[in-house]
């Protein structure tokens, strides 16, 4: 099991994607509040996020309250500061990767406590990050072809022609 935890996230859209790419893949969604946004049952009729229905999500008022129900094996961190890069990580088995807000990033006090587990996207210099649902997207595939792509439908309506 892959879970995808996004730690204060700011922009709806981008939250909006991630949970598409949960839905698609049998990912786990973990929202740490606080939100920058409405996640009712309204708000996301209203986007039109006609697949919510398919995500398995999970909101937690702090990210203490997302260590105190699940723990803090297994987990990675996606920062741009990371000390490498994610191909170099082991991203089998029930793993959890952590995602920070938009506009900082994860916190240094989790970067610093779970360096060893902090884990990067390759870019040029000059560049400051990808967009948070992308990066979410290149791990959690990254994770799921690490792991033969578990549950998911390996071929296309091309595949007997």
């Amino acid at each position: 099991m892959i879970n995808i935890v996004l730690v204060e996230p700011e922009i709806p859209f981008n939250t909006g994607a991630v949970a598409r790419t949960c839905a698609c893949t049998g990912s786990r969604l973990h929202l740490v509040k606080p939100l920058g946004f409405d996640i009712s049952d309204r708000a996301v009729k209203r986007a039109g996020l006609d697949y919510w229905h398919l995500v398995d999500i999970s909101v937690y008022e702090n990210i203490a309250d997302y260590f105190e129900k699940n723990g803090d094996d297994n987990i990675f961190l996606a920062t741009t500061k990371a000390p490498r890069d994610y191909s170099s990580a082991d991203l089998s088995g029930n793993i959890s990767i952590l995602f920070g807000k938009e506009t900082a990033g994860l916190p240094l006090s989790l970067r610093e406590k779970y360096r060893a587990r902090c884990i990067r996207i390759p870019m040029i210099d000059d560049a400051r990050s990808l967009n948070l649902s992308n990066s979410v997207a290149i791990l959690c595939y990254e994770a799921l072809r690490q792991q033969g792509f578990p549950r998911l439908k390996g071929f296309g309506e091309m595949a007997g022609s």
